[in-house]
């Protein structure tokens, strides 16, 4: 089954609207995932420096294109700029780094990971007495946003874009800019619709690409590492999510899927579940109803799962994204 759905960006490229997120895991996890995927027909991958992960895909890229079984211009490639990198002197040695990795020489999307910058310590992010992350409150996006521009003019990347950033700070952006950013990727589920961000990017012609689009429930785990405790919610066990996915013969996280394919967004779910990873990947022969999708727009919460308080003081000034 082939992904035969894609988002134009502004600036006339192209991204499969359905991709592979990938996170933090052993490398022979990674491989094993990604290698899968490329097998089920994925072609959108999405990575990033924190997730300590761009050495193992690059090795499976290179495999994958040495031996011909798929061309460069067949593969969607996103990376990140990470938190202490958001400084421009920093911004052309980071993504040089990423491709090095990759063993690329440009990727087809480049994105500043999170509006707020840290500093790094002992390959570690810097913490206060208090145990705190230290924020650098010198951030400036604008000024970054001009070395993402460079990038371009370098080759080093085809486009530019945005993850996490709020309405404001897009919006900052938009005011200062040359070339307009062509995707923002965020938290996107149906607890966590975000209908007013969205209608923006749509005015502004910013495509979305939606992470944690089946709950991301890992997040968890991240939390008890600094000692949070949350409940997160279950999409898989909605009861409108089983009935809409009982009647199509379809699993809760195809039915998840889709709705936002068919709202316009691009999910990047993540797993590395064989069969799961394969099911995810069939949700192109079943278009949900405008019913179905009203329904399910109904069930928006507000509950966001990654707040990051897996970041232990990042929600201080200036920069954090969101209401705390």
């Amino acid at each position: 089954m082939a992904n035969d759905m894609f988002l134009i960006f502004n600036n006339g490229l192209r991204m499969p609207a359905l991709g592979i997120g990938t996170w933090q895991a052993p490398d022979d996890e990674i491989e094993f995932a990604l290698d899968l995927a490329l097998e089920t027909g994925y072609r959108h991958i999405d990575t990033a420096p924190v997730y300590r992960n761009e050495k193992a895909i690059g090795r499976v890229l290179k495999k994958w294109l040495d031996s011909g079984k798929i061309k460069r211009e067949e593969l969607f490639i996103t990376t990140k700029l990470p938190p202490p990198a958001n400084n421009p002197a920093y911004v052309e040695p980071t993504i040089k780094n990423s491709l090095a990795d990759l063993q690329l020489d440009y990727v087809d999307l480049y994105l500043i990971h999170v509006p707020f910058g840290l500093f790094m310590e002992n390959d570690d992010f810097k913490r206060d007495a208090n145990g705190l992350l230290e924020i650098d409150t010198s951030t400036d996006h604008i000024a970054i946003w001009k070395k993402m521009e460079h990038l371009v003019a370098l080759g080093l990347t085809k486009s530019i874009g945005l993850s996490n950033f709020n309405q404001e700070q897009i919006q900052r952006i938009l005011n200062n800019c040359t070339i307009r950013p062509a995707n923002l990727q965020i938290e996107h589920h149906i607890y966590l619709q975000q209908p007013n961000l969205i209608k923006f990017c749509e005015t502004q012609g910013i495509t979305v690409t939606a992470y944690a689009p089946l709950g991301s429930r890992g997040v968890a785990s991240l939390n008890k590492m600094v000692g949070v405790e949350r409940d997160f919610p279950d999409l898989m066990d909605v009861p409108l999510v089983k009935e809409i996915a009982k009647n199509y013969g379809k699993t809760p996280a195809q039915v998840l899927i889709r709705w936002i394919l068919d709202c316009g967004l691009a999910p990047i779910p993540k797993s590395t579940n064989p069969e799961r990873l394969r099911q995810n990947f069939k949700v192109f022969d079943f278009p949900l109803t405008e019913e179905e999708i009203k329904k399910l727009k109904s069930l928006d919460a507000n509950i966001r799962i990654c707040d990051f308080k897996f970041f232990p003081g990042v929600e201080r000034p200036p920069e954090f994204p969101f209401a705390v």
